[in-house]
């Protein structure tokens, strides 16, 4: 299921995260108000990151994928695959923890990311591409309206301790 780097806007690609880009994707997840309450951006990171991305990268119903410019990474998406039953055995992409660094949000590189998702979901077959939001994120919900998303269920969640 993998693809190419991809040119998404002028300068800036898609591609496969590899194992080396963990860190700068830990940064981009905790460059914001929910995410820096969550993550432990710090040198050296967890052994927890990294166990979790070699989970991600043998799975092959997962896209784990960087936004770079000029070899710095910018963005990032977790796109899964969910095979059901439902819908006469679709399947749905589901979009996960997008993060564009602060510093080049307002760009359009959100957008250009999303549209590649959307497109490689597409031509994955899948009949629908979903996400969830945490509510508190206002912006973000203007942001997925504007690219066409439809507010149609409300998602609920039941966090486990460990």
């Amino acid at each position: 299921m993998t693809f190419e780097k991809t040119e998404i806007l002028p300068n800036i690609s898609v591609r496969p995260a590899t194992r080396a880009d963990v860190p700068a994707i830990v940064r981009l997840l905790a460059d914001d108000m929910l995410g820096s309450q969550r993550e432990r951006s710090e040198d050296p990171l967890p052994q927890s990151y990294y166990d979790a991305f070699e989970r991600v990268a043998a799975n092959p119903h997962v896209e784990l994928v960087v936004a770079e410019m000029q070899n710095e990474i910018i963005g990032v998406l977790q796109l899964d695959f969910i095979s059901g039953l439902s819908f006469q055995g679709g399947t749905r992409a589901q979009i996960e923890s997008v993060r564009v660094d602060s510093r080049h949000r307002g760009r359009g590189i959100g957008k250009a990311l999303f549209r590649w998702s959307i497109e490689f979901a597409r031509q994955m077959g899948c009949y629908v591409v979903q996400l969830t939001t945490n509510a508190e994120r206002k912006d973000a919900h203007r942001f997925y309206t504007d690219l066409g998303f439809k507010p149609s269920h409300v998602g609920m969640k039941l966090f486990l301790q460990k």
